[in-house]
């Protein structure tokens, strides 16, 4: 009776984790079939700014952009935004957009919330229904595209970054050359 009660419990505690994962937006429900590579032309979108404008990356085509997607909830997103400030300080302008996207379904809440506490120059997107972090395959948090001006994704980096580094400002740099 005893080991019947445990896997009750197991059952149940896997099942709300399931749960929870799946209404949080980073669940097996949005976990992606096939991720963009480096090499690919990057799928266009079109997603809400903070303010409300749509912005689409057909828009930018000719322009090096770098699309970053990330949470609120999520530290090491958090802990690159500094220097993805710093980036876009260096090399925004005519040649070369960032984008970040946010992920949360809830995002339209959370996101002023923790701008009011952290403001980013960078612009700020809305993906509350996940159709473009399911285009690009993203599943782990912050995951970023650099895309050339051609419209190809030349980098995908997993993880957090330090985007200010004399050696990525450099890349960033030559990819606005070319």
């Amino acid at each position: 009776m005893r080991r019947f009660a445990m896997i009750i419990v197991l059952v149940l505690v896997v099942s709300g984790v399931i749960y929870l994962a799946s209404i949080s937006g980073t669940g097996p429900s949005r976990a992606p079939a096939k991720s963009v590579v480096a090499g690919e032309i990057a799928p266009d979108f079109e997603l809400e700014d903070t303010e409300g404008n749509l912005v689409s990356l057909s828009a930018l085509r000719g322009k090096v952009v770098m699309v970053n997607f990330w949470a609120t909830w999520c530290p090491p997103c958090i802990e690159e935004m500094p220097s993805m400030e710093k980036l876009n300080e260096i090399m925004g302008g005519d040649d070369f957009v960032m984008l970040a996207v946010n992920t949360e379904k809830n995002g339209r809440s959370v996101v002023p919330e923790f701008l009011k506490k952290t403001p980013h120059s960078f612009t700020i997107l809305y993906d509350d229904k996940g159709v473009v972090q399911k285009n690009y395959g993203v599943y782990k948090f912050p995951e970023s595209y650099i895309i050339r001006k051609d419209g190809t994704v030349a980098e995908k980096v997993v993880g957090p970054l330090d985007w200010a580094s004399p050696k990525a400002i450099s890349f960033f740099k030559d990819l606005t050359k070319g």
